[in-house]
């Protein structure tokens, strides 16, 4: 069960970009606890910090490692782990763990809608409607939260 509010690492080497995502988590009423720039460095504060989601973008400072960041957190550390990336076609099929991916460029309106969604799943374990648009959901996690009443998403 994760903590009321979500709290939320943020894996993005872009300074700016992690700077508006980690005011997008505070205006949806997260917990923004903490920036990470490379793969290394994200699996290191999601073991100590245990967000209940990590913001991971593909391409970090040390190369296309989010996808590695991704596995590890999702596997090793018991995060969720949502993408955040131009690169979406460099997924694998299995998302590597992860729930979804919103593709870059993201609206304001998609991150807030996105983590409201993914709370409510968390919560409940299931979701109370189809995920919001801009977010795609990993097929393995469509059929989780694929609540009772629930028409299937897509």
């Amino acid at each position: 069960m994760p903590k009321d509010p979500l709290s939320v690492l943020i894996v993005e080497d872009e300074v700016l970009l992690a700077v508006e995502l980690g005011f997008l988590v505070r205006e949806a009423g997260c917990e923004d606890v903490g920036h990470a720039m490379s793969s290394d460095e994200a699996v290191r504060m999601a073991r100590s910090l245990t967000p209940d989601l990590a913001l991971v973008d593909v391409h970090l400072m040390d190369g296309p490692t989010g996808v590695d960041a991704a596995r590890s957190i999702a596997g090793d550390c018991g995060g969720l782990v949502l993408f955040m990336t131009a690169n979406v076609k460099r997924l694998p099929e299995d998302y590597a763990g992860a729930c979804g991916v919103i593709g870059k460029p993201y609206s304001e309106h998609a991150v807030k809608a996105s983590l409201e969604f993914l709370r409510v799943c968390l919560r409940d374990g299931h979701a109370a409607a189809p995920p919001p648009i801009g977010l795609t959901l990993a097929p393995e996690f469509e059929a989780r939260w694929r609540g009772q009443g629930v028409a299937r998403f897509g």
